[in-house]
């Protein structure tokens, strides 16, 4: 198995990276927003749900 950032050979103790930096680099992609994860929702309906009223 390959590190998804460099393509170096993976360590057990970081997989599937090959080191803490690649792992860190991972990290800070997703923390950035770089990655991103499609979402079904319609981002008109994430501003209706604001406007409800809570449900008890």
């Amino acid at each position: 198995m390959s590190c998804p950032i460099c393509q170096n050979e993976t360590q057990p103790r970081y997989r599937p990276f090959c080191s803490r930096r690649c792992a860190d680099i991972d990290l800070a992609r997703w923390m950035s927003g770089s990655y991103a994860v499609p979402s079904q929702r319609e981002e008109d309906q994430d501003l209706s749900d604001i406007d409800e009223e809570p449900r008890h």
